[in-house]
């Protein structure tokens, strides 16, 4: 018997509103199992608050949000939640700079052990190699040894990336990656999302139109807290109440 989950996410009919605005309108959303979805949608749709509920940042006001069929993430804390294998990546890349990039990942794998025991421990030698595989992921194994201020902007946000792989999640929710990257940064990063996508599902909300289309998978256009479309790129780009709402803009 396949015991396996059927949605790694389900959202069902969420809504939350702040000061009388709702955020959220009655969203409902499903990622299957290793699914790699982009979102877009203007500004105000949602998108933020749609990943502040699933990471527990932000509570709803009614409906459901579950992870693997069974676990009510509303109940849930925001530590707890990235412990069940739900990672979050900011716009803003957020990396020790003063380290090297290796240190970068090492601390990252570390980040579930207590202070004291990450005072007395020893990389093992599965810890290095799963560490030179994320390097290799995130096209940084060149660099290892350089500090992380070095970096350029695009390779800052790959090791952001890189440091959310060394805690194994279920789960990638990444927002705008490619902001401010330069045009080979961009194309390489839908190269690397598409193959984290491979062992982990991952949920990218993105502006650039372009890398959307290159990532070539099933995108959700929300527009006023909810669903507008969802399809191909195509698919959605033709929708007449995408373009009114969101590319008309």
């Amino acid at each position: 018997m396949d015991t396996s989950p059927r949605s790694l996410l389900y959202l069902d009919n969420v809504s939350v509103s702040f000061d009388g605005f709702k955020a959220l309108n009655a969203l409902s959303f499903v990622v299957a199992p290793g699914e790699l979805r982009a979102i877009i949608g203007p500004n105000g749709a949602g998108k933020t608050t749609m990943m502040d509920i699933i990471t527990g940042k932000t509570r709803p006001d009614s409906g459901q949000v579950f992870f693997e069929d069974t676990i009510d993430l509303t109940t849930r804390d925001e530590a707890g939640i990235a412990r069940l294998g739900i990672g979050r990546k900011f716009q803003k890349p957020t990396v020790f700079e003063s380290h090297t990039v290796w240190d970068n990942l090492e601390l990252a794998l570390n980040r579930g052990r207590s202070p004291f025991a990450t005072l007395f421990y020893k990389l093992t030698a599965r810890d290095s190699d799963r560490i030179d595989e994320i390097l290799a992921t995130i096209r940084l194994t060149g660099r290892r040894d350089e500090l992380a201020a070095n970096l350029s902007h695009g390779q800052k946000q790959w090791l952001e990336i890189g440091m959310l792989l060394a805690q194994e999640p279920k789960l990638l929710l990444v927002d705008e990656p490619v902001a401010g990257m330069t045009d080979a940064e961009t194309a390489e990063t839908a190269v690397l999302l598409k193959e984290i996508a491979r062992t982990r599902a991952v949920v990218v909300v993105e502006h650039d139109m372009g890398f959307i289309r290159d990532l070539d998978v099933r995108v959700t256009c929300l527009a006023e807290g909810s669903v507008l479309a969802e399809g191909s790129i195509d698919f959605v780009s033709n929708d007449p109440n995408v373009i009114e709402n969101y590319l008309g803009r």
